[in-house]
Protein backbone atom coordinates (compact mmCIF):
# COMPACT_ATOMS: atom_id res chain seq x y z
CA UNK A 1 0.00 0.00 0.00
CA UNK A 2 1.11 3.46 -0.59
CA UNK A 3 1.75 6.06 2.44
CA UNK A 4 0.80 8.87 0.57
CA UNK A 5 -1.49 9.46 -2.24
CA UNK A 6 -0.02 11.56 -5.05
CA UNK A 7 -3.26 11.07 -7.30
CA UNK A 8 -5.98 12.11 -5.62
CA UNK A 9 -6.49 14.91 -8.36
CA UNK A 10 -6.72 12.16 -10.63
CA UNK A 11 -9.12 10.43 -8.82
CA UNK A 12 -8.95 6.67 -8.44
CA UNK A 13 -10.44 5.66 -11.80
CA UNK A 14 -10.18 7.32 -15.07
CA UNK A 15 -10.76 6.13 -18.65
CA UNK A 16 -8.14 5.06 -21.50
CA UNK A 17 -8.87 5.25 -25.10
CA UNK A 18 -7.13 5.32 -28.75
CA UNK A 19 -10.99 5.42 -30.04
CA UNK A 20 -11.11 9.49 -30.31
CA UNK A 21 -8.88 9.08 -33.69
CA UNK A 22 -11.76 7.32 -35.77
CA UNK A 23 -14.23 10.07 -34.56
CA UNK A 24 -15.14 13.81 -35.88
CA UNK A 25 -13.91 16.12 -33.28
CA UNK A 26 -17.29 17.48 -32.48
CA UNK A 27 -18.11 13.98 -31.16
CA UNK A 28 -14.71 13.32 -29.65
CA UNK A 29 -15.51 17.05 -27.59
CA UNK A 30 -19.29 15.35 -26.53
CA UNK A 31 -17.26 12.24 -25.06
CA UNK A 32 -15.06 14.07 -23.19
CA UNK A 33 -17.75 16.12 -21.80
CA UNK A 34 -19.97 12.98 -21.14
CA UNK A 35 -16.83 11.36 -19.25
CA UNK A 36 -16.63 13.91 -16.85
CA UNK A 37 -20.11 14.26 -16.12
CA UNK A 38 -19.96 10.60 -15.13
CA UNK A 39 -17.51 11.12 -12.58
CA UNK A 40 -14.30 9.30 -13.97
CA UNK A 41 -11.13 11.41 -12.49
CA UNK A 42 -8.76 11.42 -15.56
CA UNK A 43 -9.46 11.28 -19.38
CA UNK A 44 -6.20 9.55 -20.66
CA UNK A 45 -5.68 8.88 -24.71
CA UNK A 46 -2.61 7.04 -26.98
CA UNK A 47 -0.89 8.41 -29.80
CA UNK A 48 -0.73 6.40 -32.70
CA UNK A 49 -0.76 7.51 -36.45
CA UNK A 50 -4.52 9.73 -35.75
CA UNK A 51 -4.38 13.26 -34.33
CA UNK A 52 -0.84 14.43 -32.45
CA UNK A 53 -0.75 14.56 -28.62
CA UNK A 54 -0.95 18.28 -28.60
CA UNK A 55 -3.91 18.84 -31.07
CA UNK A 56 -5.88 15.80 -29.16
CA UNK A 57 -4.89 17.38 -25.77
CA UNK A 58 -6.58 20.88 -27.43
CA UNK A 59 -10.04 19.12 -28.14
CA UNK A 60 -9.90 17.24 -24.67
CA UNK A 61 -9.21 20.15 -22.86
CA UNK A 62 -11.19 22.52 -24.65
CA UNK A 63 -14.08 20.42 -24.13
CA UNK A 64 -14.19 19.89 -20.18
CA UNK A 65 -13.68 21.88 -17.11
CA UNK A 66 -12.07 20.00 -14.21
CA UNK A 67 -11.20 16.59 -15.14
CA UNK A 68 -7.26 15.67 -15.76
CA UNK A 69 -6.31 14.93 -19.55
CA UNK A 70 -3.48 13.03 -19.29
CA UNK A 71 -1.39 11.83 -22.52
CA UNK A 72 -0.54 8.22 -22.35
CA UNK A 73 1.18 8.44 -24.10
CA UNK A 74 3.06 11.23 -25.96
CA UNK A 75 5.63 9.12 -28.41
CA UNK A 76 9.35 11.19 -27.95
CA UNK A 77 9.95 9.30 -31.49
CA UNK A 78 7.21 11.80 -32.97
CA UNK A 79 8.83 14.85 -32.42
CA UNK A 80 12.06 16.42 -31.08
CA UNK A 81 11.89 17.88 -27.34
CA UNK A 82 11.79 21.31 -27.71
CA UNK A 83 8.83 21.19 -29.73
CA UNK A 84 7.28 18.77 -26.79
CA UNK A 85 8.42 21.54 -24.27
CA UNK A 86 6.87 24.63 -25.95
CA UNK A 87 3.54 22.75 -26.70
CA UNK A 88 3.21 21.38 -23.17
CA UNK A 89 3.97 25.13 -21.75
CA UNK A 90 1.38 26.43 -23.83
CA UNK A 91 -0.84 23.62 -22.42
CA UNK A 92 -0.09 24.36 -18.48
CA UNK A 93 -0.65 28.21 -19.40
CA UNK A 94 -3.66 27.67 -20.89
CA UNK A 95 -5.39 25.27 -18.96
CA UNK A 96 -3.57 25.45 -15.47
CA UNK A 97 -3.76 21.93 -13.47
CA UNK A 98 -5.61 20.55 -16.25
CA UNK A 99 -3.10 18.81 -18.35
CA UNK A 100 -0.60 15.65 -17.31
CA UNK A 101 1.96 14.79 -19.95
CA UNK A 102 2.53 11.17 -20.12
CA UNK A 103 5.96 10.45 -22.43
CA UNK A 104 7.00 7.37 -24.07
CA UNK A 105 8.06 5.35 -26.93
CA UNK A 106 11.41 4.65 -28.17
CA UNK A 107 14.06 6.07 -30.31
CA UNK A 108 17.53 4.41 -31.68
CA UNK A 109 20.76 5.93 -30.88
CA UNK A 110 21.54 7.44 -27.04
CA UNK A 111 23.63 10.17 -28.67
CA UNK A 112 22.69 14.03 -28.15
CA UNK A 113 23.02 16.84 -30.95
CA UNK A 114 22.55 20.12 -30.93
CA UNK A 115 19.35 22.23 -32.61
CA UNK A 116 19.38 25.78 -32.55
CA UNK A 117 21.89 25.23 -29.51
CA UNK A 118 19.70 23.19 -27.40
CA UNK A 119 20.70 19.47 -26.57
CA UNK A 120 18.18 16.94 -28.53
CA UNK A 121 18.89 13.18 -27.55
CA UNK A 122 18.76 11.36 -30.87
CA UNK A 123 17.21 8.10 -31.01
CA UNK A 124 18.48 5.22 -28.67
CA UNK A 125 17.98 2.92 -25.64
CA UNK A 126 15.09 3.34 -23.44
CA UNK A 127 16.17 4.61 -20.06
CA UNK A 128 18.98 6.60 -21.20
CA UNK A 129 17.50 8.17 -24.19
CA UNK A 130 14.38 9.29 -21.80
CA UNK A 131 17.10 10.92 -19.40
CA UNK A 132 18.20 12.97 -21.60
CA UNK A 133 15.19 13.76 -23.69
CA UNK A 134 13.62 14.91 -20.16
CA UNK A 135 16.98 16.91 -19.64
CA UNK A 136 16.33 18.68 -22.41
CA UNK A 137 13.02 19.60 -22.19
CA UNK A 138 13.84 21.20 -19.11
CA UNK A 139 16.92 23.05 -21.01
CA UNK A 140 14.35 24.77 -23.20
CA UNK A 141 14.33 28.72 -21.95
CA UNK A 142 11.05 30.64 -21.31
CA UNK A 143 10.38 33.43 -23.37
CA UNK A 144 6.59 34.29 -22.48
CA UNK A 145 5.73 37.50 -20.19
CA UNK A 146 2.63 35.15 -18.49
CA UNK A 147 3.58 33.45 -15.72
CA UNK A 148 5.41 29.58 -16.17
CA UNK A 149 2.73 26.94 -15.46
CA UNK A 150 4.34 24.01 -14.86
CA UNK A 151 2.96 20.60 -16.10
CA UNK A 152 3.55 17.24 -13.90
CA UNK A 153 5.04 13.71 -16.54
CA UNK A 154 4.74 10.89 -15.66
CA UNK A 155 6.45 7.91 -17.77
CA UNK A 156 5.35 4.87 -19.42
CA UNK A 157 7.54 2.84 -17.88
CA UNK A 158 7.55 -0.76 -17.32
CA UNK A 159 10.96 -2.24 -16.29
CA UNK A 160 12.68 -1.57 -13.19
CA UNK A 161 15.48 1.47 -14.65
CA UNK A 162 12.63 2.97 -16.48
CA UNK A 163 10.50 2.67 -12.83
CA UNK A 164 13.16 4.42 -10.98
CA UNK A 165 13.88 7.05 -13.44
CA UNK A 166 10.21 7.98 -13.14
CA UNK A 167 10.34 7.90 -9.77
CA UNK A 168 13.49 10.50 -9.92
CA UNK A 169 12.98 12.61 -12.71
CA UNK A 170 9.09 13.10 -13.00
CA UNK A 171 5.60 12.42 -10.92
CA UNK A 172 5.92 8.68 -11.53
CA UNK A 173 4.75 5.93 -13.86
CA UNK A 174 2.01 5.14 -16.15
CA UNK A 175 2.58 1.27 -16.80
CA UNK A 176 0.44 -0.18 -19.83
CA UNK A 177 -0.38 -3.40 -20.89
CA UNK A 178 0.41 -4.98 -17.06
CA UNK A 179 -0.73 -7.73 -14.60
CA UNK A 180 -1.46 -6.59 -11.20
CA UNK A 181 1.68 -8.83 -10.08
CA UNK A 182 3.39 -5.86 -11.98
CA UNK A 183 1.94 -3.09 -10.45
CA UNK A 184 2.76 -4.28 -6.85
CA UNK A 185 6.72 -4.58 -8.23
CA UNK A 186 6.33 -1.00 -9.42
CA UNK A 187 5.75 0.44 -6.04
CA UNK A 188 8.32 -1.71 -4.53
CA UNK A 189 10.74 -0.40 -7.00
CA UNK A 190 9.68 3.21 -6.78
CA UNK A 191 8.63 4.27 -3.47
CA UNK A 192 5.59 5.25 -1.80
CA UNK A 193 5.78 9.02 -2.75
CA UNK A 194 5.57 8.73 -6.52
CA UNK A 195 2.55 8.59 -8.62
CA UNK A 196 1.59 5.09 -10.21
CA UNK A 197 -0.91 5.46 -12.79
CA UNK A 198 -2.16 2.12 -14.12
CA UNK A 199 -4.00 1.15 -17.49
CA UNK A 200 -6.50 -2.00 -17.64
CA UNK A 201 -7.79 -3.45 -20.70
CA UNK A 202 -11.75 -4.18 -19.75
CA UNK A 203 -14.40 -6.03 -21.78
CA UNK A 204 -17.74 -5.47 -20.08
CA UNK A 205 -19.95 -8.21 -21.31
CA UNK A 206 -22.06 -10.75 -19.57
CA UNK A 207 -21.38 -13.94 -21.88
CA UNK A 208 -17.79 -14.63 -21.13
CA UNK A 209 -17.08 -16.52 -24.15
CA UNK A 210 -17.99 -13.40 -26.08
CA UNK A 211 -15.99 -11.16 -24.06
CA UNK A 212 -13.15 -13.89 -23.73
CA UNK A 213 -12.44 -13.14 -27.58
CA UNK A 214 -12.09 -9.94 -27.93
CA UNK A 215 -9.64 -9.59 -24.66
CA UNK A 216 -7.59 -12.36 -26.73
CA UNK A 217 -7.62 -10.42 -29.61
CA UNK A 218 -6.42 -7.53 -27.80
CA UNK A 219 -3.97 -9.33 -26.62
CA UNK A 220 -2.55 -11.34 -29.11
CA UNK A 221 -1.81 -7.69 -31.05
CA UNK A 222 0.57 -6.82 -28.97
CA UNK A 223 2.74 -9.91 -28.17
CA UNK A 224 2.89 -10.66 -31.81
CA UNK A 225 4.13 -6.58 -32.58
CA UNK A 226 5.57 -5.40 -29.23
CA UNK A 227 8.77 -6.41 -28.23
CA UNK A 228 9.05 -3.78 -25.05
CA UNK A 229 5.75 -5.65 -24.09
CA UNK A 230 6.86 -8.77 -24.28
CA UNK A 231 9.94 -8.97 -23.34
CA UNK A 232 8.19 -7.20 -19.59
CA UNK A 233 6.04 -9.72 -19.28
CA UNK A 234 8.93 -12.42 -19.76
CA UNK A 235 10.02 -10.65 -16.49
CA UNK A 236 6.97 -11.05 -14.64
CA UNK A 237 7.02 -14.86 -15.18
CA UNK A 238 5.49 -15.59 -18.71
CA UNK A 239 6.99 -18.33 -20.91
CA UNK A 240 6.60 -19.04 -24.47
CA UNK A 241 3.80 -21.54 -24.12
CA UNK A 242 2.17 -18.21 -23.04
CA UNK A 243 3.55 -15.63 -25.57
CA UNK A 244 4.35 -18.17 -28.86
CA UNK A 245 1.41 -19.00 -30.93
CA UNK A 246 -0.72 -16.89 -29.81
CA UNK A 247 -1.48 -15.72 -26.39
CA UNK A 248 -2.31 -18.28 -23.68
CA UNK A 249 -5.99 -18.29 -21.36
CA UNK A 250 -3.48 -17.04 -18.30
CA UNK A 251 -1.91 -14.38 -20.33
CA UNK A 252 -5.22 -13.39 -21.35
CA UNK A 253 -6.82 -13.31 -17.80
CA UNK A 254 -3.86 -11.40 -16.47
CA UNK A 255 -4.03 -8.69 -19.04
CA UNK A 256 -7.80 -8.01 -19.43
CA UNK A 257 -10.48 -8.02 -17.04
CA UNK A 258 -13.70 -9.21 -18.62
CA UNK A 259 -17.20 -10.29 -17.75
CA UNK A 260 -19.47 -7.76 -15.68
CA UNK A 261 -19.23 -4.90 -13.53
CA UNK A 262 -18.47 -6.58 -10.86
CA UNK A 263 -15.68 -8.75 -12.42
CA UNK A 264 -13.52 -5.10 -13.46
CA UNK A 265 -14.04 -3.60 -10.35
CA UNK A 266 -12.58 -6.12 -8.52
CA UNK A 267 -9.57 -6.13 -10.70
CA UNK A 268 -9.70 -1.73 -10.15
CA UNK A 269 -9.29 -2.64 -6.63
CA UNK A 270 -7.02 -5.04 -7.16
CA UNK A 271 -4.37 -2.56 -8.84
CA UNK A 272 -5.29 -0.34 -6.09
CA UNK A 273 -4.26 -2.37 -2.69
CA UNK A 274 -1.23 -3.74 -4.68
CA UNK A 275 -0.01 0.20 -4.92
CA UNK A 276 -1.57 1.93 -7.56
CA UNK A 277 -2.85 5.49 -6.88
CA UNK A 278 -4.96 5.65 -10.30
CA UNK A 279 -6.31 2.83 -12.84
CA UNK A 280 -7.49 3.99 -15.69
CA UNK A 281 -9.59 1.67 -17.87
CA UNK A 282 -9.38 0.77 -21.79
CA UNK A 283 -12.93 -0.24 -21.99
CA UNK A 284 -12.59 -2.67 -25.13
CA UNK A 285 -15.09 -3.58 -27.75
CA UNK A 286 -15.43 -5.91 -31.15
CA UNK A 287 -14.86 -2.33 -32.68
CA UNK A 288 -12.16 -0.67 -31.81
CA UNK A 289 -12.92 2.22 -33.67
CA UNK A 290 -16.02 3.20 -32.17
CA UNK A 291 -16.72 4.83 -28.63
CA UNK A 292 -17.61 2.57 -26.12
CA UNK A 293 -20.01 5.09 -24.56
CA UNK A 294 -22.85 2.61 -23.25
CA UNK A 295 -19.85 0.89 -21.41
CA UNK A 296 -18.53 3.45 -20.23
CA UNK A 297 -21.89 4.92 -18.75
CA UNK A 298 -22.31 1.39 -16.83
CA UNK A 299 -19.49 0.90 -15.20
CA UNK A 300 -19.40 4.75 -14.11
CA UNK A 301 -21.65 4.64 -10.53
CA UNK A 302 -19.98 1.06 -9.62
CA UNK A 303 -16.36 2.21 -10.32
CA UNK A 304 -16.80 5.78 -8.03
CA UNK A 305 -16.87 3.14 -5.31
CA UNK A 306 -13.79 0.87 -6.14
Amino acid sequence: MVATDPGHELGRVGVWTFAFDGQPANRVREAAAEIEELGYGALWYGEAFGRDTVGQAWLLLSATRNIAVASGIANIAFRDPIATATAVRTLGEAFPGHYLLGLGGHRVDDTVHLLDGYPVPALGRAVSTMDAYLAAMDAVPAHSPSPRVAVRRVLAALGPKMLSLAAERTWGAHPYFVPVEHTRRAREIMGPQAFLGVEQAAVLDSNVDRAREVATAHVAAYVATASHQTANLRRLGFGDEDILGGPSRRLVDAIVAYGDTQAIRDRVRQHLDAGANHVCLQVLTADPTALPDHQWRELAPALRHA
